[in-house]
């Protein structure tokens, strides 16, 4: 009898777990609170998909920085500051959740942030890719907090797509 008590009291609490959410706050409102709309996601521009989810990680394409006025274009430590790279990568961070949002439906799902890898497009002198996508890694923290934080890559590129300033894919574990 006691066994079966021990049993039952495993079982309710690994199903209290479970039911649990993953965050002490709503997600999706705190990236309102930052002031963050979530747009329609765009569509590829060529043969591939935005995310495949293979078991419980979700793989995003690379994406880059669409802002009011279309695609941020430059070269970094030519055309564009660091700043303004910088806040092309928290517009590409932007891309990335709006369309995770589009593949797994809530964003409370996430359990972490896996690997970045973010590519620059940058003048041959320039040596300051990291500091640029920051920008992408500072919102990520900011949104999911600890399980922000991940594995990442920042290099610079002769070029990218449409001269666009910095292209991000991500790996998303998710519940």
């Amino acid at each position: 009898m006691k066994n079966f008590f021990l049993f039952i009291f495993s079982f309710l609490a690994i199903f209290n777990l479970a039911s649990q959410s993953l965050y002490d706050y709503d997600v999706e409102a705190k990236i309102a609170s930052l002031g963050i709309d979530l747009p329609a996601p765009s569509s590829p521009v060529g043969n591939y998909v935005n995310s495949v989810r293979t078991g419980n990680l979700v793989y995003m394409a690379g994406l880059g920085p669409s802002g009011p006025n279309g695609y941020v274009t430059g070269r970094l430590g030519k055309e564009l500051s660091i700043e303004e790279g910088y806040q092309a990568a928290r517009l590409t961070a932007i891309a990335q959740l709006t369309a995770l949002k589009a593949e797994i439906g809530d964003l409370n799902k996430v359990k972490r942030i896996v690997k970045v890898f973010g590519m620059v497009n940058s003048d041959p002198s320039f040596t300051s890719q990291p500091a640029v996508i920051n920008g992408f890694s500072d919102l990520m923290v900011e949104v999911f907090g600890d399980r922000g934080k991940h594995a990442r890559a920042a290099v610079g590129m002769a070029s990218l797509p449409m001269n666009i300033c910095v292209e991000v894919e991500m790996i998303v574990e998710i519940e």
